[in-house]
Order: C-alpha cells, then structure tokens, then sequence
C-alpha cells in the first residue's frame, strides 16, 4: 500500500491546497493531511478547528485522512510507517525552501523519507493562506481563494478579533 503524508499548517485551507491534496489522492492509495501544531506561529484558527475545516473540504476524498501533528516531521512520518512527503511548489522560491527541507528530512530519517513535489495548478499558483488572511483582513472577498463556509468563517474570526 503506497501511503503519503501532506503536512501544512493550513491557516486556512486554499484551493491551492485542495488541488494539491486531490491530485496526490490520485497518486497514493493513503494521503494522510496533518496539520502542523506550531507553538511559534500565531494561527488564525486553532489546530482543532483546522482539522474540522478539512475534514470538512476533503469528505469526498474516501482515500484521504486529517489529523494533527507536533514535533519534527520524519519522526511522525516513521510513526505512522509512511516514507513519503508530500509538497507543494507555486514558484521557484518554493522549490529553493522545500528542496532544502526535503534534503534535511531525508538526512534525519537515514534516507528513509523522502519527498514528492507536485507544481500548484496555475489557476490557483497566486494563492498563499497568509495572502488570504491579509485580504480578509482588509475585507476583501477570500470568496475566490477558499471554500464558502471558509470564508464565512475567516470573516467571523476577523469581525471578533476586531471587537
């Protein structure tokens, strides 16, 4: 069973992701999407609510499970056996920062991990969650970058946090 591993932070959710994470569904027989829990970064929705939301945007994928992760990623990737990272590229700044991750990853894994780069769909290549929180941020319409109910829900999350 060829099995994968397709971790973000996915604050929130874009349809660049929904096509990435569609398009490797096609590739592997498990996608496993697992939601970084960055003490860090300071997210827009909790972990909790990330994990709802794609379970969420991804009910029609039977192949594909989300959940949630927090440390180095090749140790949760030899926790749950899998070997393969999956990435998405929309420009070759991408690729400059995610080569060296994947470098890094297979190092500590012993070579073990290793990771597969699928190039956004040019429809969606524009589309970053931070570029979508700026937009909302502002009250633009994120209408065109995300799921309605998303949307709906960046919005509220934006009118409290105004209040």
């Amino acid at each position: 069973m060829k099995r994968a591993i397709y971790p973000g932070s996915f604050d929130p959710v874009h349809f660049g992701h929904i096509d990435v994470i569609r398009r490797a569904s096609n590739m592997f027989d498990e996608l496993i999407v697992s939601v970084i829990h960055n003490k860090n970064k300071s997210a827009l929705f909790s972990t909790e609510e990330r994990v709802t939301i794609l379970n969420r945007a991804l009910a029609d994928i039977p192949n594909v499970s989300v959940e949630s992760f927090d440390g180095l990623l090749v140790n949760y990737c030899c926790q749950k056996g899998v070997s393969t990272i999956v990435r998405g590229l929309r420009a070759i700044t991408d690729f400059e920062f995610e080569l060296q991750n994947a470098q890094t990853n297979a190092k500590l894994s012993n070579g073990v991990v290793d990771t597969v780069f699928l190039t956004t769909n040019l429809e969606y290549a524009y589309l970053s969650s931070s570029a979508v929180k700026e937009i909302a941020y502002f009250g633009g319409d994120v209408s065109m970058c995300v799921p309605d109910y998303v949307a709906e829900m960046i919005r509220e999350k934006y009118k409290t946090n105004k209040e």
